[in-house]
């Protein structure tokens, strides 16, 4: 079996979410483990029921709470002038800042405008750097996206483009995960099939744990619409390559 076809089978909910295999491709460079054999299990990020019942601020005197047992555990002297403030900075970072698109009230508000121009090639947004963070080490993502679309009457600014992606990035991630998220999201946001996403990023969990190789990115891509077809595909390429 093909590595794709191997991602796509352990991908349960695709089906079920509307997306097609021909959809997605993955062209994945990592480590010989492939990541330490850590499977995604949905398109969608997991979450429990009650996720965004508790407040902002009890989340983030809870995680501070725990992280100093952490520390402690680890041996700090958290009496220290240098340390002492670190709980309550790493659980407010990580509830206000590089989780926070965890939370669905904090998703760009995206107002649509009609091609008055009657723009009908492709818009490529390319180069858009994000910092996620691996879901699995809780070690920084870095990378990115070059994202494309084809009007289909619609427009979108283009802040916004930059916008859905950092929202994505924002949450514990797996990088297939973050292509098919934002892929979805501009093809709903749009009301139009024709959009691509490629995204190149940087593990630190392959980079400063386990294999320890500084040189090797990821790339995974999601084709659907115009762009499954070679020539509109093989455009976005040249523009972002």
């Amino acid at each position: 079996m093909k590595p794709n076809e191997i991602l796509w089978n352990t991908l349960p909910k695709q089906k079920e979410n509307g997306i097609k295999k021909e959809d997605v491709s993955y062209l994945v460079f990592q480590d010989d483990e492939i990541g330490d054999e850590h499977i995604s299990t949905s398109a969608e990020t997991p979450l429990l029921p009650d996720a965004f019942v508790m407040s902002d601020e009890t989340k983030i005197e809870k995680i501070a709470e725990h992280f100093r047992a952490i520390m402690e555990i680890l041996g700090l002297d958290l009496t220290d002038d240098s340390l002492r403030g670190t709980p309550y900075r790493v659980a407010k970072m990580y509830v206000k800042e590089i989780f926070s698109g965890l939370n669905p009230k904090n998703r760009p508000d995206i107002k649509l405008f009609q091609n008055k121009y009657k723009y009908n090639q492709m818009l490529v947004e390319k180069d858009i750097t994000f910092y996620s963070n691996c879901e699995h080490h809780f070690v920084p993502i870095i990378g990115k996206a070059h994202v494309a679309y084809i009007s289909n009457g619609k427009v979108i600014g283009l802040s916004k483009i930059n916008r859905i992606v950092q929202y994505y990035a924002k949450r514990p991630q797996v990088q297939e995960r973050l292509t098919v998220q934002i892929a979805q999201d501009l093809k709903k946001t749009l009301q139009t099939e024709d959009v691509a996403v490629v995204i190149d990023a940087k593990h630190l969990c392959v980079s400063m744990r386990g294999v320890e190789d500084i040189n090797s990115s990821t790339v995974t891509a999601y084709y659907s619409g115009k762009f499954q077809e070679e020539s509109y595909k093989n455009e976005f390429l040249q523009y972002i390559s």
